[in-house]
């Protein structure tokens, strides 16, 4: 993996430097404004020597900046130096130039309305992403409902988002670049906009005074202040320093337990929903005695899945044994948002599929359509889950009632409405039944705001379908999967359905032969 990233990451720079820049002279003489004399001000200056009017000194000898598409430069040094004195003398030379931060809207839209409203939703989420904002439920927030930290990397990414749907090359300045980020979130936002920067061609110069985001901020030239003799050069990082995220190299993957997934249970957008019978966990630690920053939770699958069966030939069909010897479903896969983008998920899962212990692992992705992380992590995608004639019929039940399951009152309704409370519990039941077994966590104790959002889960967007195969046979590839099922005549099932088959059917299960 560190290789690929290195030759992309060089493709990407020998791409960018093809592209016309600018070349700016940069000569900035910093002048304090003149304060009123004030009996304090009197008293400093008489005791000190200090003068009244502070004189004009240099903040940097004149320096040739290189702007070009795909570049980042990077301005460093102590507090006070005439870093952001620096920045704003170039963006007065630069044309259309963003501020992060300059402008937010005040409307009450969400997040992930004001990212980049003219491209795709792909598109608005990946910035989010990059940006250290990967959390889904920050995205349907106002902007004014964030924190410090979050508002500032809100901003980052409407600022990217600018930029993106712009066709005038814009260059993005950003002051106190991840002052207000812990150091491990600084350092994956300066990777991902590396990545992001590369790939989209933009053009970014940000001010800050940490260094330890240059080895994964990688900037293209980095000119330092505050020294006695004012140098500006281009930074061209050694190829092993290219290899990834520098929190990777400490990092490592142990066993862990189910008590381990509470600590990730909040950070997962089911957290309601129970794991299943419950094989094997691995955690992912930033070092040896660190935090855990990752957790993989792989379980027994369930009884049938439609898909699976037409990925692998029917192997598991009325075989139970079989199915509990070779076969289990990677059930969570959680990130700490920290480190969401930076490429370490799909690490992650790649690394761990051969410490399962069977041959075949699927998965069923609700993401699978815009994050192909499992993809990446070398599992095939067989496609997605059709969408089942039952979900179908439920949908239509409540357009005939004028019910929105997604809009804000739906739950006052379902709690004032008998048939519509009946309706999400029954719902709920069933398809955890059938996904979980009889074993799952039980609905009736579960308050009504929470079957609900069971429920929005339940009838959203069908997930896609994986399989990895130790021995590489299988799967069929979807194009093959396809034509088996109109070969076949293969009643479609939902992925609710595709969870299980019913109880009277498991008493058919025939052992191995």
């Amino acid at each position: 993996m560190n290789q690929e990233t290195d030759q992309n990451f060089e493709r990407s720079r020998d791409r960018a430097s093809d592209g016309v820049g600018r070349r700016i002279d940069v000569h900035v003489i910093r002048e304090p404004d003149v304060t009123v004399m004030t009996p304090r001000k009197r008293e400093i200056c008489w005791n000190y020597g200090i003068p009244p009017r502070e004189l004009p000194f240099a903040v940097s000898a004149s320096h040739p900046i290189n702007l070009r598409p795909g570049s980042i430069i990077l301005l460093t040094g102590p507090s006070g130096c005439g870093k952001s004195s620096m920045l704003a003398a170039l963006a007065e030379k630069t044309k259309n130039a963003i501020w992060v931060g300059q402008t937010q809207s005040r409307a009450a839209r969400p997040v992930i309305d004001l990212v980049a409203p003219r491209k795709s939703l792909a598109t608005a989420m990946e910035i989010l992403t990059v940006c250290g904002l990967g959390e889904p439920r920050l995205w349907v927030r106002q902007f004014g409902d964030l924190s410090d930290g979050e508002k500032f990397r809100a901003s980052l990414a409407c600022a990217v988002g600018r930029a993106l749907c712009s066709n005038a090359s814009p260059v993005i300045f950003c002051d106190e670049f991840t002052a207000r980020l812990h150091r491990r979130l600084a350092k994956a936002v300066a990777y991902n906009l590396r990545k992001l920067v590369s790939r989209h061609r933009l053009m970014l110069v940000v001010a800050s005074a940490q260094n330890d985001i240059v080895s994964d901020l990688r900037p293209d030239e980095m000119v330092t202040l505050g020294e006695s003799e004012h140098s500006a050069g281009l930074k061209r990082p050694a190829m092993h320093d290219c290899g990834g995220i520098s929190l990777q190299r400490r990092m490592l993957i142990e066993p862990g337990s189910v008590r381990d997934y509470q600590h990730f249970r909040a950070m997962h957008y089911r957290s309601r929903d129970g794991l299943g019978f419950v094989d094997k966990v691995f955690l992912l630690r930033e070092s040896a005695a660190g935090q855990p920053l990752g957790i993989l939770v792989f379980a027994h699958a369930p009884l049938e899945l439609a898909m699976r069966n037409l990925a692998t030939g029917g192997r598991f069909i009325r075989n139970i044994r079989r199915l509990n010897r070779e076969l289990r479903i990677l059930r969570r896969l959680v990130m700490h948002p920290d480190i969401r983008g930076c490429g370490l998920g799909h690490w992650f899962v790649r690394n761990t599929l051969p410490q399962v212990g069977v041959r075949f692992v699927e998965c069923l992705a609700a993401m699978g359509e815009v994050n192909p992380v499992f993809e990446r992590a070398g599992m095939t995608r067989v496609g997605p889950c059709p969408m089942p004639k039952g979900r179908l019929a439920l949908m239509e039940r409540l357009r005939a009632w004028k019910l929105d399951p997604f809009s804000a009152d739906f739950e006052r309704k379902a709690a004032r409405l008998p048939r519509v409370r009946k309706l999400v519990i029954e719902t709920v039941r069933a398809w955890t039944g059938r996904m979980h077994g009889m074993m799952c966590e039980k609905v009736s104790g579960r308050e009504l705001g929470q079957l609900t959002q069971s429920f929005r889960q339940i009838i959203g967007r069908p997930p896609v379908y994986y399989l990895w195969d130790r021995e590489g046979e299988f799967p069929k590839r979807e194009r093959d999967v396809e034509r088996m099922a109109q070969s076949r005549q293969t009643p479609r099932r939902d992925a609710d359905d595709e969870e299980t088959r019913t109880t009277r059917e498991k008493g058919r299960h025939r052992p191995d032969r």
